[in-house]
């Protein structure tokens, strides 16, 4: 990696491992938060999310005659393993779990090639495939507050006690999209929201720390320079631009840009998916765009379509258009005239 900032030009110390180190760094205080919310059986999601990766990783790499050693040690089987935990319900089934780990690696990364060449993010391709095979595993998450020991969440993951809906319930996003189309007319989101035992201070009880710490991770990428600002703040930007917009409309029907950048995958999304180098853009233009369509896409879907969330959604449709957003955001080779 070159650095241009300022001459000297000097190579700069940059591998592939030591930059996933520090975005698996980057996730744990939102991990951190995750477990003091929700309790620790994310850290068993996580292992086995984890275990799975490095052994598709090493199967298809024996498969494709590369190297194990150099590649398992990289690192980014494990991002890929954690981003897939973490966009998971941590009661999920653990199958569930291993299953979109898999696909992720198996048919994501490596049928393109492996690191560097899959076009699409394999998380989120991870996470689409089993929201739409599986929607109603994959809308169950745990409710804040509940007291369930370690031993009992673990049983309900390994399929040793039935899974409860004491237990387990929609996210706050999904439960204000519900509560506004069950109650059409008779109910406004001002009043939705004034229910802090669900939507906590503005976006979710709960949901707000652990969204904070992907926020403290994605300023830790950005300072540590492993990611620019361009994709991360234009998502942030389309996403609040037209909430926004939306919210000053019709603030009986639509929530304001806070609960939206604070609630379900947003800022995951903005900080560890949409700066993914390989599926996205190249270009700073580019990443500008990808960003910003990718956020006011993520909200149209979460809003008006069928699922819960929609950053996966969004950024895997953004992902067929780097090409075309590459090619239109190229700059003008050194040396030689702008064609345009």
């Amino acid at each position: 990696m070159m650095d241009f900032s300022t001459p000297p030009y000097l190579l700069n110390n940059a591998s592939v491992q030591r930059v996933m180190l520090q975005v698996l760094a980057a996730l744990l205080p939102g991990v951190a938060a995750y477990v003091w919310i929700f309790g620790p059986i994310i850290l068993v999601q996580l292992a086995l999310a984890t275990a799975t990766a490095l052994a598709a990783e090493a199967a298809m790499l024996k498969l494709r005659e590369k190297p194990l050693a150099m590649f398992l040690s990289d690192g980014s089987a494990i991002v890929t393993a954690w981003l897939i935990a973490l966009t998971f319900p941590p009661l999920s089934p653990w199958w569930l779990v291993v299953t979109g780990t898999l696909f992720a690696i198996v048919i994501a990364k490596h049928l393109y090639g492996g690191l560097g060449q899959n076009p699409f993010n394999p998380a989120m391709v991870a996470f689409a495939v089993c929201i739409v095979s599986f929607p109603a595993l994959m809308s169950q998450w745990p409710s804040v507050g509940l007291q369930v020991s370690f031993a009992d969440q673990a049983r309900v993951v390994f399929g040793m006690m039935p899974r409860l809906d004491a237990i387990s319930g929609a996210t706050p996003l999904d439960t204000l999209k519900t509560a506004l189309k069950l109650e059409e007319g008779t109910v406004s989101v001002t009043q939705l929201l004034a229910d802090q035992t669900v939507y906590g201070f503005f976006a979710g009880r709960g949901w707000e720390w652990v969204t904070g710490g992907y926020l403290l991770g994605g300023i830790f990428l950005l300072w540590r320079g492993i990611i620019s600002w361009h994709a991360p703040l234009s998502f942030i930007a389309g996403l609040t631009l037209l909430s926004g917009a939306l919210w000053v409309w019709h603030p009986a029907q639509f929530a304001n840009p806070f609960f939206h950048l604070f609630s379900g995958g947003a800022m995951l999304g903005a900080w560890f998916i949409v700066t993914d180098p390989v599926s996205g853009c190249t270009t700073m233009k580019g990443k500008l765009i990808f960003g910003f369509v990718a956020g006011a896409l993520a909200y149209l879907i979460r809003v008006f379509g069928g699922y819960p969330d929609g950053v996966a959604f969004a950024v895997l449709l953004m992902n067929i258009c780097v090409p075309l957003i590459d090619h239109y955001t190229q700059p003008a080779i050194f040396g030689m005239k702008d064609k345009s």
